[in-house]
């Protein structure tokens, strides 16, 4: 406090010679003469304090109150708006829907919200509202799925060509162009399509090409042999065998003088295009030729 004390007489010019010496032996004496030099060229402003005064009650008297009027009508327009947009995007975000997808030459499986599982064959989608699953298991289905169906409230799977409803049970659903299937494995399965139901037990199948309805024979299988890396068909158009192998392996098949309407019984494996190709072309006597990941069927030259 003493040295504050000399500092500031020092600044003003009452320190005695002999107490500037004093001073001067401070480690920071050079830091008080830097400012000791720039306080020097600080200047006070001078102001005549009745001028100002005078000036100032002369601009509080001119100076008007600025009164800013307040819209209830159109903030509550605005509210109401804002309000109905988060309403509604809430609303949009908790009821979309959720999406299980599979590519090219993909098989994947998914686990549904009440534990049921669905396995998605190559090129295949199924879509449901998750927040409503509890109270409603309905499901949207592209491609081919098969389904193992926890028991509980009715389980349905629905296409553009019908109808499939559970309770809990395996089950098979193939929708392709012009084509549908149903294989129940386990269980019962209802089928609607046209608004006529049908009722599948064990081994028994509905069957739709071309929108016609197919007598097919009992089956023996306990799974779709597609889970196995295999697609089997049991006199099925030779198209729709096409086009399952082009989804199986990425291929763009092209024909030539072939008839896609004939009817083809036959395995043929997702692990080998080579073996697949031939199991395919072999029975019908067709040949082919691969141009990258284009193949041309054609028939033998008579």
């Amino acid at each position: 406090m003493e040295n504050d004390k000399k500092i500031l007489k020092w600044l003003n010019g009452e320190l005695s010679s002999q107490e500037i010496e004093e001073l001067k032996k401070s480690p920071d004496f050079k830091t008080f003469e830097k400012i000791a030099h720039y306080s020097s060229h600080l200047q006070t402003p001078t102001v005549d304090a009745k001028e100002a005064l005078a000036a100032f009650q002369a601009r509080d008297k001119n100076k008007k109150s600025k009164v800013i009027p307040l819209n209830l009508t159109r903030w509550f327009q605005v509210a109401a708006a804002l309000f109905i947009v988060l309403t509604s995007a809430y609303f949009l975000w908790n009821n979309s829907p959720t999406t299980f997808e599979t590519q090219i030459a993909q098989t994947q499986t998914f686990q549904l919200p009440d534990d049921s599982e669905v396995i998605l064959n190559a090129a295949s989608k199924i879509s449901f509202k998750k927040n409503d699953w509890d109270e409603k298991r309905d499901l949207e289905l592209e491609g081919e799925a098969y389904f193992l169906v926890q028991k509980g409230k009715t389980f349905s799977v629905k296409t553009v060509d019908g109808i499939v409803k559970v309770l809990g049970t395996h089950f098979n659903v193939k929708q392709r162009d012009n084509y549908f299937e149903v294989r129940c494995y386990e269980g019962l399965v209802s089928v609607t399509h046209n608004n006529e139901t049908v009722k599948l037990p064990p081994r028994k199948t509905f069957r739709l090409i071309n929108n016609q309805i197919e007598n097919v024979a009992d089956f023996e299988a306990n799974a779709p042999s597609w889970l196995q890396k295999e697609s089997s068909f049991d006199r099925i158009p030779l198209i729709q065998v096409i086009n399952e192998l082009e989804r199986q392996y990425g291929l763009k098949i092209n024909t030539k003088d072939i008839n896609t309407d004939s009817l083809f019984t036959g395995t043929f494996t997702h692990t080998n295009e080579k073996t697949a190709l031939d199991a395919i072309t072999i029975p019908l006597q067709i040949r082919y030729k691969i141009e990258g990941k284009t193949v041309i069927f054609y028939k033998n030259a008579n």
